[in-house]
């Protein structure tokens, strides 16, 4: 809407109180990196700290030695799916042979992680390797080379800044809701169940 002649607009009068509001506000220090909401003594183990979490979450884990071992696990393990949806980031040795179909008809999908994070148990997925691979198949295989699970949400935020994508999610586990009578059911909004591969050596 346009204001009348000499009259500001009511976006402008909005837009003028919140710059005088800022304008008197007093500086303050960036509080610097998040610590300590996790009480009690630091995990012995990064990945162990990682693998207790995501499995208390409702996850699964594997750990491997190499990219080759990795393709032989996921050789096996897709062999009883009709089809696969695969991340754009799935390197050939770790695309099954089996069918590929789109992400809403595969029964599995397998996924790149640019990480781990031992303090939340989460997985970190890029959006670029595919968000409907990632959401939309009722098995979720997620691919997590062993130098990139990081002791702390702050670690894992400050390996991401060189190449930040438009959208990072952090899944810890399956999909899972109470929402209706606090009844928890997995599988609800994305994946009912979820793998961590750990590669010791991802090539």
């Amino acid at each position: 809407m346009k204001a009348s002649a000499g009259r500001p607009s009511g976006r402008d009068r909005i837009l003028s109180r919140v710059q005088e509001a800022v304008a008197s506000r007093d500086a303050v220090e960036h509080p610097g990196p998040f610590s300590g909401w996790r009480p009690g003594p630091p995990d012995p183990s990064t990945l162990d700290a990682f693998e207790a979490r995501f499995r208390a979450a409702g996850g699964e884990t594997q750990r491997v030695s190499s990219t080759a071992e990795a393709a032989r696990w996921v050789a096996r393990h897709a062999a009883s799916f009709a089809s696969v949806t695969l991340g754009r980031g799935v390197p050939e040795p770790l695309r099954p042979a089996i069918p590929t179909a789109p992400p809403r008809d595969a029964t599995l999908g397998i996924s790149m992680a640019r990480g781990a994070v031992a303090e939340t148990g989460s997985l970190i997925l890029d959006a670029r390797d595919g968000r409907r691979t990632q959401l939309l198949a009722p098995e979720h295989v997620v691919v997590v080379g062993l130098d990139t699970v990081y002791a702390t949400l702050t670690a894992a935020l400050a390996s991401l800044r060189p190449d930040l994508p438009s959208a990072i999610g952090f899944h810890s586990g399956p999909s899972k809701s109470a929402d209706i009578g606090q009844v928890m059911v997995k599988g609800v909004h994305g994946p009912g169940r979820v793998t961590a591969l750990i590669v010791d050596r991802l090539d």
